[in-house]
Parts: structure tokens; sequence; C-alpha cells
């Protein structure tokens, strides 16, 4: 039986292609957009990137141009550069998921805490934290441990941000200092407040409907099966993944 394959439209590698590396050579050397299309195709699949098909290449060099372009930092460039930070948009969500660490993620250099692997009753597991656009879109992403408080990443996704006019976000992020950043920066907190304040904050109901479009985020880029469960022993690798997940997404299409 054939292989399905998943390969970047015409579209979509025109947006990609100028961002990447130039000048690389190489014997027999696997162009750009088959070494892309097969990343894509595993972190959708989740298989073992030794089981990457053929179509795509060796799997050796699907693997090693993925770790070393993460080891540069060219995913995070690459989204950067697609979803712009210029300007000021309206309504930003943030949230955060659990994602469930592998055993096959555990060995790397550091210990799991600086790979963004904590331990609980779940498990060991790593928390993505995300700030999304008033369209939903991934504007922000961040890693951490899965132990770690979801509040404890605010200040630095909003300040990764860049300018908005309103924040969208549950009660785990009803803090006075959150609050004060917020207003410091004119931007106006949608936040219920938590049951231990004596006197409620009052919030604009309304606009706290629309929170649900960083729960739908959450959804979409855990349809790609290595992002759902992280099996990337290095936490630069496991969110270079995202980052590419974001990217075909939501940035591409």
């Amino acid at each position: 039986m054939s292989t399905r394959v998943q390969w970047l439209t015409d579209e979509e590698w025109a947006r990609i292609e100028p961002l990447l590396p130039r000048g690389r050579k190489g014997a027999r050397r696997v162009d750009d957009r088959r070494v892309i299309s097969g990343i894509v195709h595993m972190l959708k699949s989740g298989a073992r990137w030794r089981d990457c098909p053929a179509e795509f290449g060796p799997y050796t060099t699907v693997y090693n141009r993925f770790n070393r372009w993460s080891r540069q930092g060219l995913w995070l460039k690459m989204f950067e550069a697609l979803t712009g930070h210029s300007g000021v948009f309206d309504g930003a969500a943030i949230d955060a998921t659990h994602i469930k660490a592998h055993r096959s993620a555990a060995g790397a250099k550091g210990g799991p805490f600086a790979q963004a692997i904590g331990r609980s009753r779940g498990g060991r597991t790593t928390k993505l934290h995300g700030l999304v656009d008033e369209k939903g879109r991934p504007r922000v992403l961040l890693l951490s441990p899965g132990n770690i408080n979801d509040i404890s990443m605010a200040e630095a996704l909003i300040r990764a941000a860049g300018p908005f006019r309103r924040l969208l976000a549950d009660k785990g992020y009803d803090a006075n200092h959150l609050r004060k950043l917020l207003a410091q920066g004119g931007a106006e907190a949608v936040i219920p407040s938590t049951t231990s304040r004596k006197t409620p904050i009052p919030y604009d109901v309304v606009a706290y409907r629309e929170r649900n479009r960083v729960e739908r985020m959450w959804c979409r880029l855990k349809d790609f099966r290595r992002v759902a469960t992280r099996y990337d022993k290095l936490a630069r690798n496991y969110l270079s993944g995202v980052f590419i997940a974001a990217t075909c997404a939501y940035w591409i299409n």
C-alpha cells in the first residue's frame, strides 16, 4: 500500500522559502521543501523519526535539519516573521495547557526541570503557555515544566506580545500584580475574580465569551500528534515543533 504524504503547497512554500538559510550546499543535498514537508508530516503523524517516509529523503536528513535549525533558532524566527508583531491588536487571550511527556522525552542533559518537564499527580508533563489575538491566532508560545502555575508565565507572554487593548483570561490569572501590569500598558483586564476576593472586580461578561478562542487554538495545535504528546528530550526541539505546527495551522494557509 502506498504511503500518503503531506506536501507544502506552492503558496505555502512561497511564504516560507525567503526565511530559510541561503547558500547551503552538499552532495546530493535533499531540497528544503521536501525536508520541511517531511518534518510537517512527522509532526502530524507522531511517528518515530526513523519511520519517516522515503519520499521526503533519508530520515536522518529530515531529523538533522529539524534539529540543526532548532538549535539555530530558525523555527522561532520564522514564526515571528510570519506573525508580525507590529501594530496594536484588539483583544488578546491567554491560557496554558498540559502536555503529557512520553518516556522517550526523559534523559536529556540538565535534568527534567531544565528541559521543561515537571512531575505531579498526573505524571511527567510539560506546560504550553500561549497568547492569541482577536482572530484566535497564536502570537506568543512559551514552555515551562507542567507543575508551574499558569500565571507565572503571564508577564512574559504579555511583554512579548506587544500592545493590545484588552486581555481575556480565566480566574487562574486573577492577581493584583497582573492587573497592574495591564493597566500600565493601557489594556483592559477581562478576568473574573476568584472566590477569595471579598469584593469581586467587575469585568465585561460579553467580551469574556470570546476567551474560548484560545481553547480552540490548543485543540487545533494538538491535531499534530507530536505536539499533543511530547516525545522530544530537548525543550527547544519540542517548542520548535510547536512553532512549526502553529505556522502551518495559522500563518501560511
